[in-house]
């Protein structure tokens, strides 16, 4: 352990702002309700309703249930911190913290290319597709993918932990990130740095490239279906995961790509709450309100609901 945080770390936030932070509480609050009960609901439908039982489902319940470890990791930390003058966390706290949500944000990043070759295969291969998506395959993909999640987050956390702090022990953000504990040492850090961006080319920018030529190719092939409604239907599911693509990506690139550049100094915590509090929010909500499978799924669960209360 880092002898230099005996007690732990101060999360400042907008702790200038009290006014701001009360507000920015019951946003929380809010948001947070939300985001469980719209993730649930996509891993209860996807469980439960047999038209439902495709690769694109048991990745979608995946991405819902990241999002939930993911928001749960931080969110009762940040409440904690919003409502009280106590900004306090604990050393074995912030490297919990840290380590989780490295893990889980890798392995969304990994899921989210195996949702795009899912599209690309059902799309562009569709006489293969449940020959090619099968079961097996898809259980290894997520292994796969958290098990890449695993090694980032510990080689992370352990070199970002090892550094010298400075005295004073303040972060300048809502939870323990490596661009803010970075910004805390007081030593060169060019290698963590260094470090730090390649691993984001890696879990960020090789990913987006896979994704882009993965719909590169979806395209050509919705350019040649004749049904109009055929490419509506592809259009909107790819559109729906495109869109959750660059919100992941776009705010996390901006953090942790160059943790000492202006705008991640200046903007950092906006951008970490944005990715942290409304994105897996919007995720669920994206894929329920442009996926007509799902809205049909979720009007059936509540007829089978309310008929079973009329008995």
């Amino acid at each position: 352990m880092n002898k230099s945080f005996p007690v732990g770390f101060i999360l400042l936030g907008f702790s200038k702002c009290p006014q701001m932070e009360k507000a920015l509480f019951w946003i929380v609050v809010i948001f947070y309700t939300m985001t469980i009960l719209s993730n649930l609901t996509i891993i209860l439908l996807s469980c439960t309703d047999s038209r439902l039982y495709t690769p694109m489902y048991f990745f979608l319940s995946h991405l819902s249930f990241m999002d939930l470890c993911f928001t749960t990791t931080a969110v009762p930390q940040m409440l904690s911190n919003l409502w009280g003058p106590d900004k306090s966390i604990s050393y074995a706290g912030c490297v919990t913290q840290l380590y989780v949500s490295l893990c889980i944000g890798a392995t969304e990043g990994i899921l989210l290319v195996v949702m795009a070759f899912d599209r690309y295969i059902a799309v562009c291969q569709p006489l293969r597709y449940t020959i090619t998506m099968h079961r097996p395959l898809c259980w290894k993909l997520i292994l796969t993918a958290w098990v890449a999640g695993l090694i980032e987050s510990l080689t992370e956390t352990l070199t970002t932990f090892q550094l010298p702090f400075c005295s004073h022990h303040h972060l300048n953000d809502f939870l323990c990130e490596v661009p803010s504990l970075i910004r805390l040492v007081c030593a060169d850090t060019s290698a963590n740095e260094w470090q730090m961006t390649i691993s984001a080319v890696i879990f960020t920018m090789v990913p987006v490239g896979l994704i882009l030529t993965s719909y590169g190719y979806i395209a050509q092939a919705v350019g040649k279906i004749k049904s109009e409604e055929g490419r509506k239907k592809a259009m909107a599911t790819c559109s729906s995961h495109l869109l959750v693509v660059f919100m992941f990506y776009g705010t996390v690139a901006v953090v942790h790509i160059d943790p000492k550049n202006n705008l991640s100094s200046k903007h950092g915590k906006s951008f970490t709450f944005f990715y942290t509090v409304v994105t897996p929010l919007l995720n669920p909500l994206i894929y329920t309100v442009r996926n007509k499978e799902v809205k049909d799924a979720l009007q059936r669960l509540l007829r089978k609901g309310i008929s079973i209360q009329k008995k």
